[in-house]
């Protein structure tokens, strides 16, 4: 009895940290958002450049922790659409030169965690939609962002809890569009979205209604 009691109080406590045991920080909860500064060529680089994040990092990405079935996963919207990746690739997608991801941890103000086991379970719903090419907070795609967005504020009852200011695809030292995204659109046939309501990763970093709890590139 005594070695089973043990054994469900190693499990129990491996549930409670988290599934990467070799990671430095393990004060995982659901509904924790994670802001990745990732390296994807000139489309991060665009990104980055238009809105500074927290402490004035660089973010391209983002996505919310969940646990399913036991495990820490991230459910996320990248170009295959929206899916869940395990949390230990999605740290390990992108790192520093000592390993380090290269990732923040926001996590939301105390009056807003009630919203949180019904934004995943909504959010849950959305796995398979498309990815949001268009960046259009009207259609039935997602970007990494807006994902996010949308969970909370079905949980909030229709409310907002992160502002969609307008976007801009504009360099601000030129003020002239982004050759990138001038291909981009134009690849798609769209016009760019340029002032039309939207999200960042870096803009929601600055959010009122998050707190940054740790920052794994310097731990």
């Amino acid at each position: 009895m005594q070695k089973l009691t043990i054994a469900f109080l190693l499990v129990l406590a491996a549930l409670t940290l988290g599934c990467n045991s070799e990671q430095p920080w393990q004060n995982w909860k659901a509904g924790d958002i994670l802001f990745q500064n990732g390296d994807c060529g000139d489309f991060c680089d665009a990104i980055k450049k238009v809105t500074s994040g927290y402490q004035g990092q660089s973010f391209s990405h983002n996505g919310m922790l969940i646990i399913e079935n036991g495990n820490w996963m991230v459910l996320e919207a990248i170009s295959q659409g929206v899916q869940m990746t395990a949390l230990e690739d999605f740290l390990n997608r992108h790192t520093t030169e000592n390993g380090y991801p290269k990732v923040i941890v926001g996590r939301l103000k105390e009056q807003y965690q009630h919203l949180i086991p019904e934004a995943i379970l909504f959010g849950k719903t959305l796995i398979g939609k498309p990815y949001d090419d268009g960046f259009d907070l009207d259609n039935e795609a997602y970007y990494c962002s807006e994902l996010i967005h949308f969970s909370l504020m079905k949980a909030n009852k229709g409310l907002p809890v992160f502002d969609t200011p307008p976007m801009t695809f504009k360099d601000p030292a030129t003020n002239e569009t982004f050759s990138v995204w001038e291909k981009y659109f134009e690849k798609l046939n769209l016009e760019i979205p340029e002032g039309e309501p939207g999200l960042n990763p870096g803009g929601m970093s600055l959010s009122p209604a998050l707190n940054i709890i740790h920052n794994f590139e310097n731990p």
